[in-house]
């Protein structure tokens, strides 16, 4: 694919353009810079990997990781804006599942330790996790301000912190993981996903590129449900104040 191919595809941004405008949606500008951010932010990350990939040193790996979890945890950390420390909770729980599931990985020498493998997969991992943890906290806002009352009734009643917050959490879990359970079960009727398709347009075979594909399936699976339950354990502490009372009010 070459400058004019690409140059060529924006025509589809023109279309998306133009039918915002022609409906009044408001999204012009958002979608132009979303798209030009898109096409910067993957240019150069394609120099960057190219010259990553050149290095057999693991500190670069290591160091790229870290870069690529500080700005997931700082998106998804928006969600929870307000909440004590939500920042390190988030990235202390991304590096977490990070940690799990490529220590898995690579002790069971189930993908090589080569920077393509690692970097590629870490990416989808974060990218994930970035997503559930900014799902999950964006119900659990919506749960607890439709359900406070609950919450302080259990606490009167002489309950625990976990035991007044534990339905709340245990329904923000469940939520912020039915999208990742939904594109699963339509994988291969409905979608094809990105990297096996990568893989067949770049000339792989089919079966192989399935076999890698569901391998990285079964480890978004794992990371999601990591990722919902980590950050739910790490945050609930964080919404009572030092005389156990619930307390949301710098939730933004």
């Amino acid at each position: 694919m070459n400058l004019l191919t690409i140059l060529l595809s924006f025509g589809f941004v023109i279309i998306a353009l133009f039918l915002s405008a022609a409906f009044k949606l408001g999204l012009g500008r958002d979608l132009l810079i979303t798209s030009v951010r898109a096409t910067i932010q993957l240019m150069i990350i394609g120099y960057i990997l190219k010259m990553v990939f050149g290095f057999k040193n693991p500190l670069v790996m290591i160091v790229m990781i870290g870069l690529m979890i500080l700005v997931a945890s700082s998106n998804a950390a928006k969600r929870g804006r307000g909440l004590p420390h939500i920042f390190w909770k988030v990235y202390l729980t991304i590096l977490i599942v990070e940690a799990i599931t490529q220590c898995f990985l690579l002790l069971l020498h189930i993908v090589p330790a080569t920077p393509q493998y690692i970097i590629s997969i870490s990416g989808m991992i974060i990218g994930n996790s970035m997503v559930i943890a900014s799902l999950f906290l964006n119900r659990l806002k919506g749960e607890l301000d439709m359900r406070k009352d609950e919450v302080l009734l259990v606490l009167s009643l002489g309950g625990s912190q976990k035991q007044s917050i534990y339905p709340i959490l245990k329904q923000s879990i469940r939520s912020s993981l039915i999208p990742t359970i939904d594109s699963q079960k339509t994988i291969g009727l409905v979608q094809l996903p990105g990297m096996m398709t990568g893989q067949i347009i770049a000339g792989a075979d089919p079966i192989q590129a399935v076999r890698l594909q569901l391998l990285i399936v079964f480890l978004i699976m794992t990371a999601a449900t990591l990722t919902s339950i980590i950050l739910g354990f790490l945050i609930y502490p964080g919404l009572f104040n030092r005389e156990q009372q619930l307390d949301i009010q710098g939730w933004e």
